[in-house]
């Protein structure tokens, strides 16, 4: 396995971890907490240690990642379930397990290894990321845009960053919510006491969500509708959490449920401009197998009907 080093030089005084988390796009501050103890980061030449490490600025950073090999064969044996697919783009409903892009630490395909082998155009593309426009956590399903032109990934970029696309999920929650819609505009940033997770902090990046319940199963648990206006790393799931209702499964914000194995997140309908021609569509993912069974059983246990269907085909304009 071959590797690749990444350098860079500290703008500020800050603490190892967090300067390699802000300068090397790939990787999360706990990955490189791992790097560090493994013996994988020098500073000024000098072997580096401690995740805390103070770092001056203007400190030389050296970071030795792994370069993964994947077999593009294997890659390219991972299915994927297509929405939609033109010469600029590819929307696709994800998996739950396929993480979006490779990170250290993490082996096995990922997203961006299953595309470059179905769509080789993807190599014109510059960067870590070919096409690579938005992501989604590694065990939240549903819609997915992804580009396959330069132009397409500029674009598309482009409305994420104005905040022109729409993005709705659905998510089951423990607890009885009320109230039973409601807005939460609440700061993200690093966790200070734990380096795996986000955390509602005054000096974090704005983040705004805007919630409503859609079924309310007695006080165990709710499936709402979700609406993000931002994109921040776990927002959803911090925000559910921070008003007393995380999402089912989610071992890192709450806690395991006999209901379902993994969190229980789908990004169910996603709107955007096509690059193509600038047209408006909505795409929507239906409701994954797993989420369907969970909504069944709480249902059946509170009363309600188990076969109401809840997501339709996909709609066209804005809502």
């Amino acid at each position: 396995m071959t590797e690749l080093t990444r350098r860079f030089r500290a703008g500020r005084a800050d603490r190892l971890d967090r300067l390699m988390a802000d300068a090397v796009p790939d990787i999360s501050r706990s990955q490189a907490q791992k790097l560090i103890e493994g013996g994988r980061v020098r500073v000024d030449d000098a072997a580096a240690s401690r995740p805390a490490h103070t770092v001056e600025v203007g400190s030389l950073v050296e970071v030795c990642l792994p370069e993964r090999g994947v077999d593009p064969e294997v890659a390219a044996s991972i299915p994927l379930d297509l929405l939609y697919e033109d010469e600029h783009v590819v929307i696709i409903d994800k998996q739950p397990g396929l993480i979006v892009h490779p990170v250290p630490g993490l082996t096995g395909a990922t997203l961006v290894d299953v595309m470059r082998a179905r769509y080789p155009e993807l190599d014109t593309i510059e960067g870590d990321r070919p096409g690579v426009v938005h992501r989604l956590d590694r065990e939240t399903s549903g819609v997915l845009a992804y580009a396959r032109t330069p132009i397409a990934q500029q674009t598309l970029k482009d409305q994420w960053r104005q905040r022109e696309t729409v993005k709705l999920y659905l998510a089951i929650v423990a607890g009885a919510v009320e109230p039973a819609a409601g807005i939460i505009d609440a700061p993200l940033g690093h966790d200070p006491h734990d380096p795996r997770k986000r955390a509602v902090t005054e000096d974090g990046d704005s983040a705004y969500t805007e919630y409503r319940v859609r079924e309310q199963y007695g006080d165990e648990a709710a499936l709402l509708e979700v609406r993000i206006y931002t994109g921040r790393t776990h927002q959803i799931r911090v925000h559910l959490e921070a008003i007393g209702h995380p999402v089912l499964g989610d071992t890192l914000y709450g806690q395991a449920s006999p209901l379902i194995g993994r969190q229980a997140l789908h990004a169910w309908r996603l709107g955007l401009r096509l690059p193509s021609t600038g047209e408006w569509r909505e795409f929507e993912a239906p409701l994954p197998a797993d989420m369907q069974a969970a909504i069944e059983a709480l249902r059946a246990r509170h009363g309600l009907d188990p076969s109401d269907r809840l997501v339709g085909a996909v709609r066209g304009g804005r809502p």
